[in-house]
């Protein structure tokens, strides 16, 4: 039975390595712009790869206000609460009115967290000792930093939750958004995730050979790994009934979602691709909608070797002779993996191809892959009108999260 209660998407913030703020992301999406390149946030000569999807010249203060403080701070902080107030001023709700904020609450999805600090720190202790260190800047180290600091800054009272499953955590964070919503546990949600660049996490990706020292090339014969970015997504959640009545614009429906877990292994994927789809399957379950309803999947596409074979091997199992009438693309080629973040902000390129009717291209690709045999769009964006699209995070651990977003109708369920 399909849910009574239709949530619905009303605002939505990035930053990003393709653009600082929506309408930027929007025609760098149509446009196949590669953020990736070089690094300058650290010293990379001692990695193997030296490339990734960084944002580059992000000034704080160009996106929040003077009147909130940035004092411990991590860039993690920074970037989600940039999302954030250009989600809420999108929405039209910002300032938020005083006697909703104990109504709204938070979903984040992140990892690395405060841990570009945290290494800033610990080489200021090496060089100056742990008398002269500044314990202080280690006060937002921690992943869950950034729902708190949020919250905090706005004054809000609501739930708040911070998700940390690797790189499914921010559609991980969209769904339960939605699921707070339904169950009125909130009137209104922040979901989405952030993460920020750092050493460690760059370091272990290179440790793993999994990188791609010159840009990702999803589904490619050639690929050779994944581009590690950074990135803050967030989007404005509520009930259809609380939009239309504030006349709100409204971007889509978010109608389901699925979660599974592998129990396979803690970087590979299950060769068998059932964790997959099993998440697929539950997505579409929950939305109540058949294989046929599915226009487009935004495939988690990592562009590593097996990573985008599996996808594929789960894409064909679940939707059959219809897997090769769908089109497919991943947007990692374009703004790299940025992993807690990948979900939410790739479910908000998912939002922007239902609204403007497009499907955003996967660039890098030259040669085909006879085991990664799909529609892939390759060839710049395609026009589309869009009903439904199925967006895919697969994460270390054997996380799984699958996300559906709706094309918003007034005639009852978005896919009618």
């Amino acid at each position: 039975m399909h849910r009574q209660k239709r949530i619905v998407i009303t605002g939505l913030g990035t930053v990003n390595a393709l653009a600082k703020n929506i309408s930027g992301f929007t025609k760098a999406l149509q446009e196949g712009v590669c953020g990736i390149g070089p690094l300058d946030l650290f010293d990379t000569k001692d990695f193997r790869t030296k490339n990734g999807g960084q944002i580059k010249n992000f000034v704080p203060r160009e996106y929040i206000p003077k009147d909130f403080s940035l004092k411990r701070t991590s860039r993690a902080d920074q970037l989600a609460f940039a999302a954030a107030l250009e989600a809420l001023r999108d929405a039209v709700l910002y300032p938020l009115p005083g006697q909703l904020k104990e109504k709204v609450g938070i979903a984040i999805g992140g990892g690395s967290g405060g841990l570009y600090e945290g290494e800033n720190f610990y080489s200021q202790l090496l060089k100056k000792g742990s008398s002269r260190a500044r314990f202080s800047s280690l006060s937002s180290v921690y992943c869950a930093s950034s729902a708190d600091y949020i919250a905090s800054a706005l004054g809000l009272t609501g739930p708040k939750t911070t998700f940390m499953t690797a790189c499914s955590a921010g559609g991980t964070a969209l769904g339960y958004a939605r699921d707070l919503l339904v169950s009125n546990h909130a009137a209104l949600m922040l979901a989405g995730g952030v993460e920020p660049m750092c050493r460690i996490t760059y370091a272990a990706f290179n440790a793993l050979q999994s990188v791609d020292p010159d840009v990702c090339r999803p589904f490619d014969r050639n690929r050779a790994g994944l581009s590690l970015g950074e990135a803050a997504a967030i989007m404005v959640l509520e009930p259809l009934e609380t939009a239309l009545a504030r006349g709100a614009k409204i971007y889509a429906e978010i109608l389901g979602y699925g979660i599974s877990c592998d129990s396979f292994h803690m970087t590979a994927p299950d060769e068998k691709a059932s964790g997959a789809v099993r998440s697929m399957q539950a997505a579409l379950k929950d939305a109540n909608l058949s294989i046929d309803d599915i226009d487009y999947i935004n495939a988690h596409g990592t562009a590593t070797p097996v990573n985008d074979a599996t996808e594929t091997k789960a894409i064909k199992e679940v939707f059959g002779r219809r897997a090769y009438a769908i089109p497919v693309s991943s947007t990692k080629s374009m703004h790299a993996h940025t992993l807690g973040a990948a979900g939410a902000l790739e479910g908000i390129v998912s939002v922007l191809a239902l609204q403007k009717g497009f499907i955003p291209p996967t660039i890098n690709y030259t040669r085909p892959d006879p085991l990664c045999d799909l529609d892939y769009v390759i060839e710049g964006m395609r026009k589309a009108d869009l009903r439904a699209v199925l967006s895919n995070s697969f994460a270390f651990g054997g996380n799984n999260t699958t996300v559906i977003f709706g094309k918003y109708s007034e005639r009852g369920a978005a896919h009618d």
